[in-house]
């Protein structure tokens, strides 16, 4: 039997922590799932297609990732897709606590799911898509932090890194 894992997210943008965790988890699994939530309640930089088109051209290189975008409910996405497995990247203890509670709610709602966790690399523990944004939006530098495509995404986003003018 085919196992087929999910690993849901914002991904606005995708930064090289989320990466580290799709390398890594496309190895435990047949086919991977990258989606994308549509969250009617956020206001993200990028649009869902954007955000599809970003992780594609960043995963191309795993031939197991596919990337799509979700609404609604994880548990309803991953039955849609015949998936069993949330994989749920973490950096630090509050991750987990809020995480933990959502993989209890997954579980309850549909007790063949299971929850992978994964930490993330030392590295990238400090990491996170709005820090990305608000680094480059005040002119710091975001190398190493999210692939070159996703910069140059930011900066067509932002314009230069030093935001823009007022």
């Amino acid at each position: 039997m085919e196992r087929i894992a999910v690993y849901p997210g914002s991904f606005d943008p995708i930064t090289l922590g989320h990466l580290n965790i799709i390398s890594r988890s496309a190895m435990l699994v047949d086919r991977l799932l990258v989606a994308v939530l549509k969250n009617p309640q956020k206001e993200p930089l990028f649009t869902v297609d954007e955000r599809v088109r970003m992780i594609r051209r960043c995963a191309e290189g795993i031939p197991n990732v596919e990337v799509e975008s979700f609404s609604g409910l994880l548990v309803k996405f991953l039955e849609e897709k015949k998936a069993s497995i949330i994989v749920k990247g973490l950096r630090a203890i509050s991750d987990f606590d809020f995480e933990f509670s959502m993989a209890l709610m997954n579980r309850k709602l549909n007790n063949q799911i299971e929850t992978i966790f994964l930490m993330t690399e030392d590295r990238y523990a400090f990491l996170s898509s709005s820090k990305v944004k608000e680094v480059y939006f005040l002119g710091g530098t975001i190398k190493g932090l999210v692939p070159e495509h996703v910069e140059e995404c930011l900066r067509g986003k932002f314009g230069s890194p030093a935001g823009p003018s007022i």
